[in-house]
């Protein structure tokens, strides 16, 4: 019974621990594109003015679209396998996201073959097009982004358990909503700056009130998702619930909370 106990221990961290990183390093890749959330809902741009100077949309990196899996699955390991099983997972996701982004940057100065110039190098349009430049202006970031986004990645993340492990200790198992939410919107709110800071203010050109007008634009987004998405958490707790079975997961939680899982 042990063994087989131990094994869904360890098939459900392997399968969370596989949902962060996918999503997370798919995020930094993709991160790269701006897109307008209000064009995109049909809706016209809101055009705020902040301090009296910037003029600010809801044009956000496409990566924000899948970073709530992240927040929800945080919360979850956070949950049944304590602040040691996200901290595992979160150092081995930063080393992963260098990792890619170091790969990017020895691909990039590949000298491209000449066919595979010559069969893109026209759009289906007949213009003319750089299929080598078109590749590097995608996949290559600034080394000031790089820094920011894996600073605040793991600064969020630490932010992040510690919060809920306090908020844990108020409610005890009860409340999920209110642990998982507040360290959320607590995390988050300093990832929204921190990362904007590194990459534009101190490697960039940007100004103090320009990262605080558009670090709002973010947070307001993430506070809206992380209240959004409370349900699919009750979800996947449910989920996880009956597929460990009830006296499972009662005790994983316990030991999570007193910082004591298999991990």
């Amino acid at each position: 019974m042990k063994s087989v106990q131990q094994n869904r221990k360890i098939n459900l961290f392997i399968i969370l621990a596989s949902i962060f990183l996918t999503n997370a390093i798919l995020a930094e890749i993709i991160g790269v594109k701006i897109f307008s959330a209000e064009k995109t809902l049909g809706f016209e741009p809101v055009n705020w003015s902040f301090f009296g100077q910037y003029i600010l949309d809801f044009n956000l990196t496409a990566g924000v679209i899948i970073w709530p899996v992240v927040f929800i699955t945080t919360d979850i390991i956070n949950e049944y396998f304590g602040k040691k099983g996200v901290r595992k997972i979160s150092f081995i996701t930063a080393g992963l996201i260098a990792y890619v982004f170091l790969v990017i940057s020895v691909v990039t100065v590949l000298t491209p073959a000449d066919f595979w110039l010559e069969v893109n190098a026209k759009t289906p349009t007949g213009e003319n097009f750089d299929i080598s430049y078109a590749f590097n202006s995608i996949f290559r970031q600034g080394l000031g982004i790089i820094i920011g986004s894996l600073t605040a990645f793991l600064i969020g993340q630490l932010i992040d358990v510690y919060v809920f492990q306090k908020l844990r200790k108020v409610t005890g198992q009860k409340m999920i909503w209110l642990r998982a939410t507040g360290s959320t919107l607590v995390s988050q709110f300093i990832d929204s700056f921190v990362v904007l800071g590194i990459a534009f203010y101190v490697f960039g050109n940007w100004s103090i009130s320009q990262i605080i007008a558009v670090g709002i634009i973010n947070y307001v987004y993430k506070f809206s998702v992380a209240v959004l998405l409370t349900p699919l958490l009750y979800l996947g707790h449910g989920l996880i619930d009956r597929y460990l079975g009830e006296e499972l997961a009662e005790e994983m939680v316990k030991e999570a909370s007193g910082d004591r899982s298999f991990l």
